[in-house]
């Protein structure tokens, strides 16, 4: 059979991208999304909620021709960040949870510039060729151009799942101006199970392949700007940025023990199961030095210290008392002294109750004497505190 050159292009393309690194890589058209229509009625359903550019950018992640006219193609990759690591209980540690994908260097950075590396071969392959890279940036539906490129199915939880690799991956697109071959998308092996749905702590998943993101532990602790909703905080556990935990269920994830080989994604110190009791004493400038080149920037202090007062009030420790207690004194952010009135609520030790008593008088912010009144007139909790989870290395 013939080879012609755009077969050859592509697959000389697909090569490059796997010398790079990468681990995944397909090709697919530059199309309208098969579910666009699914993410418009997302988007009325208001589930994206304080995401406002996911409804400003509407258009064009409804339609890519919109977005780079004259783009014909789109090369998928994706970059596995899957480590050895596990949770596991170890008593007495009061630590909180941070996303994997969130251990090690931001991978936007990482991704970016390999994807840039990636067109500049293309150039010398088609000299003059056009192109554009994204990476979680751009007004692009990623999952949907990923699944249409074969490097996974859109599972139930909304992930790219892949059969040999899980969801573990970061994912990124370069645009071109070029006619490639084009790769037939996987079929949906998500069968009967819904292991995600079920175990998902918040109910954010409306139904299969639906997710309520107002509801999402990941959005609440990282997309939320301002107070998390007092009836999702208790579901939250000690997840500080970020959840995994209907990636955790998933069979494909269980079964695949392929470990990442980029340096840039294995666990920095500090950023896999923090101690959480010092984290609530960091400054802006500290904040900012020890998450240097992180995803938790993201977040701000300000959320992130927020997100590690609803973890301490989940975990009920006394210990927190202390640390809870000068939060709400002296914090400059009444975000952070407003959950801490509520974590010294949850705890409920006579401590804590005479922590809330004795700075509420002097307390200026409405919002944080509200939460504080609040903490004061509900009893405390009478289930137990979650048990604290650590990290251990699978043998």
């Amino acid at each position: 059979m013939r080879v012609t050159a755009k077969t050859r292009l592509t697959r000389r393309l697909k090569d490059e991208a796997t010398r790079l690194g990468f681990d995944l890589v397909g090709v697919s058209p530059v199309e309208d999304p098969r579910h666009g229509e699914s993410f418009a009625e997302w988007l009325r359903r208001n589930m994206h909620g304080e995401m406002g550019y996911m409804e400003r950018t509407a258009a064009q992640r409804g339609h890519p021709g919109a977005f780079l006219p004259w783009a014909r193609s789109v090369v998928s990759v994706a970059l596995g960040y899957a480590t050895p690591h596990r949770r596991q209980g170890r008593p007495g540690e009061l630590r909180g949870w941070i996303s994997r994908y969130a251990w090690g260097t931001d991978y936007h950075e990482v991704m970016q510039e390999r994807l840039d590396r990636l067109f500049e071969a293309v150039r010398a392959m088609a000299p003059g060729a056009r192109g554009r890279a994204t990476v979680d940036a751009g007004p692009v539906l990623e999952r949907e151009v990923g699944a249409r490129a074969a490097l996974g199915w859109i599972g139930k939880n909304t992930m790219l799942l892949h059969p040999k690799r899980g969801s573990w991956f970061f994912l990124g697109e370069l645009f071109l101006d070029l006619e490639l071959e084009y790769d037939r998308p996987m079929r949906d092996r998500c069968g009967r199970c819904d292991l995600c749905l079920k175990a998902c702590p918040t109910n954010a998943f409306v139904g299969p392949y639906v997710l309520d993101a107002r509801r999402c532990i990941s959005y609440l602790t990282i997309e939320l700007k301002g107070a998390i909703p007092r009836e999702l905080r208790p579901l939250m556990g000690d997840h500080i940025f970020g959840c995994d935990i209907c990636q955790d269920v998933c069979p494909y994830n269980l079964k695949q023990r392929r470990v990442t080989g980029e340096a840039a994604f294995r666990p920095r110190e500090g950023l896999h199961a923090p101690e959480l009791i010092p984290l609530l004493a960091l400054t802006e400038a500290e904040f900012r030095r020890r998450f240097r080149g992180s995803p938790i920037t993201r977040a701000k202090r300000r959320g992130f210290l927020r997100n590690v007062c609803v973890a301490l009030g989940n975990l009920g420790d006394q210990r927190a008392v202390s640390a809870l207690a000068r939060a709400l004194r002296e914090d400059p952010e009444p975000l952070v002294r407003a959950h801490a009135a509520w974590a010294l609520g949850r705890i409920g030790s006579p401590e804590a109750q005479e922590a809330l008593r004795d700075c509420l008088p002097r307390e200026a912010d409405a919002a944080v004497r509200a939460e504080g009144t609040e903490a004061l007139a509900a009893p405390p909790p009478a289930a137990a505190a979650p048990t604290p989870l650590a990290l251990t290395v699978v043998p």
